[in-house]
């Protein structure tokens, strides 16, 4: 197992590996493969570095699940730029019988904009999504 202020070894393998290439459960590295992956590029379950393909995943180039990043593609996600989506698509989980990214459900540049929509849906308040506002004050699903 790795400890604070270890020398990383170029190609480490086991709990906690901490190396240039890292395989492991816990793997800290320039490239870490695993179930916890830590590195600049991240392949795994739960990753976190600058580019990861992973089911869960945080960084600034993010493929997976459910991912956070600058850069992101996968079923959800949240970041300013989502790769391949629609201009303005911010949700695309949304799906009623209008189709995906239904008028109603669309996030605006202002709050201001948000809440007129909510009126006219007959709810109220407005909620932030990443740097868009949607109407209601709550997400629904």
């Amino acid at each position: 197992m790795a400890q604070c202020g270890d020398k990383p070894k170029r190609i480490a393998f086991g709990v906690a590996p901490l190396g240039i290439i890292s395989i492991g459960i816990v793997p800290m590295g320039v490239v870490s493969i695993g179930v916890v992956p830590m590195g600049v590029i991240s392949l795994g379950v739960v990753g976190m570095g600058v580019l990861n393909a992973c089911v869960v995943g945080m960084g600034v180039l993010v493929v997976g699940v459910n991912v956070m990043g600058v850069w992101w593609a996968g079923l959800e996600g949240m970041g300013p730029r989502r790769l391949g989506a629609l201009s303005g698509a911010l949700h695309q989980h949304h799906h009623g019988s209008a189709g995906p990214m239904a008028p109603n459900l669309m996030a605006y540049p202002t709050r201001q904009e948000a809440l007129e929509q909510a009126r006219k849906l007959g709810c109220s308040g407005a909620h932030a999504m990443g740097s868009r506002w949607m109407p209601c004050s709550e997400h629904s699903p």
